[in-house]
């Protein structure tokens, strides 16, 4: 069975052997430069915020680099013990350091850590190796110790002493044992392999018990620094009776091996030893050095837990003790065999996040630290990540590798990324772990706003409303935040002249197109312009689309009359002669509307008239016609009131009155003449030029009678034929009117043509008139003068043998 905490790592330092004296070389500040890495060697125990050396000289770095590079060190170690001053680029104590508690026993001492840079990515290595000083005593474990010796041993019998222990090392450690002066003891010293001094007691002159059955001696043990220190322990010796024979191991040294991690009680290994003697002088027990109790087997066993990263070899001492005192010594050694029980352990020392999509291949996006602490195959480290993702991992300083970018990136495309990165050690079997970056692309504007149209078509009905919401344009840029932040305008173009911007405007935010006015569409039907989206990066990137606005119709124009013209100071009259017959056309009404579509389909209707059964309007052409034969009954005046009505909705229309004489000879027209003008409202001042009017006509009446009546029995056959003719009339159409949109409304021209001579074979006379035939102009403020005026003419073409009609 083994004894409890026969492994502890304190248990290791045994020094069995002598002394011996070594020279410390204390180097207080030692620099060494090579491949990025730096070396400084300080003392122990220094003062926070001692020097440790000058890092921006040594690495040949500006203090503005390690500024702008917000240079910091980055270490495993849970204490972090050294700062950096990047105002003055140098490298401080932030904790005190006690070297024996960092490193214990190994030499020699130091700890590395890294100092990375940014922008770009700089990492350096920097190793601090402490120095010991003289600050630990040799102190002993128990402060007796106690034998039991028979005075019957032999001289050059040997008593093991135990060993003191110094934390220092080199000059600074244990050196020497003192033991303090005596007739029966000497004291001899040795050192083990490993450079442990321990000390043994000689018997040079036999012990007798009568006269001295207890002894009480001192042991000192010294080390070399500079103040010497030492330590003290009480050696008491009691003398047994005889015993001449001590035990004796088999082997000096016993050499086993343990696995890492393995279970309390296994096994290890066996010690053995033998001695002369017989009965209870001969029985042997078994025990470490160091600890008290016995054991009979000599079996070593695990008391507790192995640990490789912790210890890789335990250095114990067994003693062998037989009953009557007498020991013997032999020392085990015991390695500790590593499992791979430790995955690897991955530390981000730097990550940029984010990238901007325009970095080239070859970007380093994060530094990281990887470390396993298992050993050889089981230590060593691989690092993969996912070879679908454009990136690749490089090994760069020892455990440290880098993150780079493999392919440019497209933020449109992927706007970030989650990239794992694993580690896997060697061992059988391979551990690993894994850590996940979160990267995110920042936007770079590589992308111009796009529209979902090559072309837009809005339509707009006319007479709307300033500012109206007319259409919406959109576009869309696959890019992000300010680089996809779109402004709409306006080309500067122009429409007949004028600037696009008098007609349409833009929400620059939504695209909305508002009206700036209101639009008509008898003045232009539509809108041609251009729209371009602009982004807001820098340089912006824009794409224009063009808009038609097709700009309706609707019905905001009544039907104009061309013909009959109603003005306020004349009138129009159409003659029809008593024996027209059924069918015939009185005269057209002409009307036109500026609308389009059905809005200008004009229809006529005969609202009034003063004979209903004697005329008929058509429906489509507005030509009036007679529906049945004319009498001599029929009144001479007529009057009738066409209303011209187009197809919108709701429908607009216009009145015209047409005044129809019905009556065979100028003159009857003339004996009815003054009535037409009933309606009309005259003044005071109408009576004088009425009278004058009447003399007028009476005195060339009487002067003319006799040839009005050869001249009207000679033409009196041949108007009769004039009068039966179903000639069509001449429409009047002012100047400014034309029939050029192709409404239908001015389909036919009527042309009239009379040809009267007193001999009709022989010669003619063609009269082409703005008014058709048959049609007497009255004026109604002066129609006696009027009437003087067609008499008058009248005569003169009767002279020359000539007649209008």
């Amino acid at each position: 069975m083994a004894f409890e905490g026969f492994l502890q790592p304190k248990c290791l330092k045994w020094c069995l052997c002598g002394l011996r004296w070594q020279v410390l070389v204390f180097l207080l500040y030692f620099i060494h430069i090579t491949s990025g890495q730096i070396r400084y060697s300080i003392p122990e125990e220094m003062k926070k915020g001692s020097l440790i050396g000058n890092v921006a000289q040594d690495l040949g770095l500006d203090l503005k680099r390690l500024r702008a590079g917000r240079a910091r060190i980055v270490t495993g170690e849970s204490i972090h013990y050294t700062e950096l001053k990047t105002d003055k680029g140098i490298l401080v104590v932030s904790e005190r350091i006690d070297r024996e508690q960092l490193c214990g026993d190994v030499t020699p001492c130091s700890f590395s850590f890294e100092m990375i840079l940014e922008n770009p990515i700089e990492l350096h290595r920097i190793t601090v190796e402490i120095l010991d000083v003289n600050d630990n005593a040799p102190a002993f474990p128990n402060k007796y110790i106690h034998f039991e010796i028979s005075e019957s041993a032999t001289v050059g019998s040997r008593f093991l002493l135990e060993c003191a222990e110094d934390p220092d090392v080199g000059l600074n450690a244990l050196q020497n044992y003192v033991l303090t002066h005596n007739d029966n003891f000497i004291l001899k010293q040795h050192a083990n392999p490993g450079g442990s001094k321990y000390a043994e007691m000689v018997l040079q002159k036999p012990l007798d018990r009568e006269e001295h059955p207890r002894l009480s001696l001192k042991l000192i043990a010294v080390d070399g620094g500079n103040p010497q220190r030492s330590g003290t322990v009480n050696i008491e010796i009691t003398v047994l009776d005889v015993n001449d024979n001590a035990p004796v191991f088999n082997q000096s040294v016993y050499r086993a091996a343990v696995m890492e991690n393995a279970l309390k009680g296994t096994y290890i290994t066996t010690v053995n030893a033998s001695d002369a003697d017989s009965g209870t002088n001969g029985q042997i027990t078994y025990s470490f050095s160091k600890l008290k109790g016995n054991e009979k087997t000599g079996i070593i066993s695990v008391s507790g837990q192995v640990d490789y990263e912790k210890d890789k070899k335990y250095e114990v001492r067994v003693e062998a003790k037989d009953q009557g005192g007498l020991t013997d010594s032999s020392k085990v050694v015991i390695e500790v065999l590593d499992i791979n029980d430790n995955a690897p352990v991955i530390n981000v020392m730097s990550f940029s996040s984010p990238v901007s999509e325009d970095a080239p291949p070859g970007t380093t996006v994060a530094v990281i630290n990887v470390k396993d602490a298992d050993s050889e195959r089981n230590g060593q480290i691989t690092c993969s990540i996912d070879t679908n993702l454009p990136f690749k991992i490089k090994s760069s300083l020892t455990s440290y590798y880098n993150l780079i970018s493999d392919k440019g990136f497209d933020r449109e495309t992927t706007p970030e990324y989650n990239i794992t990165i694993t580690a896997t050690d060697s061992g059988s079997p391979p551990l690993s772990s894994a850590r996940t970056l979160h990267l995110r692309i920042s936007d770079v504007n590589d992308n111009a706003p796009l529209f979902d149209k090559g072309t837009y078509s809005a339509y707009v009905t006319e007479n709307n409303s300033p500012g109206m919401s007319i259409f919406t344009v959109s576009a869309r840029d696959s890019d992000w935040n300010q680089n996809a932040r779109i402004s709409y305008l306006l080309d500067d173009t122009q429409i007949s002249g004028t600037p696009v911007s008098t007609y349409i405007s833009i929400n620059s935010e939504t695209g909305v197109l508002h009206a700036v006015r209101s639009f008509d569409y008898e003045q232009i039907k539509q809108l041609k312009l251009e729209v371009k989206a602009q982004d807001g990066g820098s340089p912006p990137l824009g794409s224009n689309v063009s808009v038609n606005i097709f700009i309706q119709d609707q019905n905001d124009n009544a039907p104009q009359v061309l013909y009959p013209v109603q003005t306020s100071s004349s009138l129009v009259t159409e003659m029809v002669p008593r024996s027209a017959d059924v069918g015939y056309l009185v005269t057209k009404v002409v009307a036109v509307d500026v609308d389009s579509g059905q809005n200008a389909w004009l229809s006529y209707k005969l609202q009034k008239a003063t004979d209903r059964a004697l005329f008929e309007v058509g429906l489509q052409n507005g030509e009036i016609r007679t529906i049945r034969q004319v009498n001599d009954k029929d009144a001479v005046k007529q009057r009738l009131t066409v209303v011209v009505e187009d197809n919108g909705h709701p429908s607009r229309s216009a009145t015209v009155n047409v005044n129809v004489a019905v009556a065979d000879s100028f003159p009857e027209v003339l004996s009815e003449f003054t009535d037409f003008t009933h309606d009309k409202e005259y003044n005071d001042n109408l009576t004088f030029y009425l009278v004058l009017a009447l003399a007028v006509v009476s005195f060339l009446f009487i002067t003319c009678l006799v040839v009005i009546i050869s001249v009207k029995i000679y033409r009196w056959r041949q108007s009769r034929i004039l009068y039966h003719s179903n000639l069509p009339v001449i429409p009047y159409y002012p100047p400014r009117y034309a029939d050029t949109l192709g409404t239908g409304t001015l389909q036919h021209v009527y042309n009239y043509e009379v040809c009267r001579t007193t001999d009709s074979r022989k010669s003619g006379c063609q009269f082409a008139r703005p008014c058709s035939q048959n049609v007497l102009i009255m004026d109604p403020t002066d129609v006696n003068v009027s009437v003087a005026k067609c008499l008058c003419f009248w005569f003169r073409q009767c002279s020359n043998n000539q007649r209008v009609i």
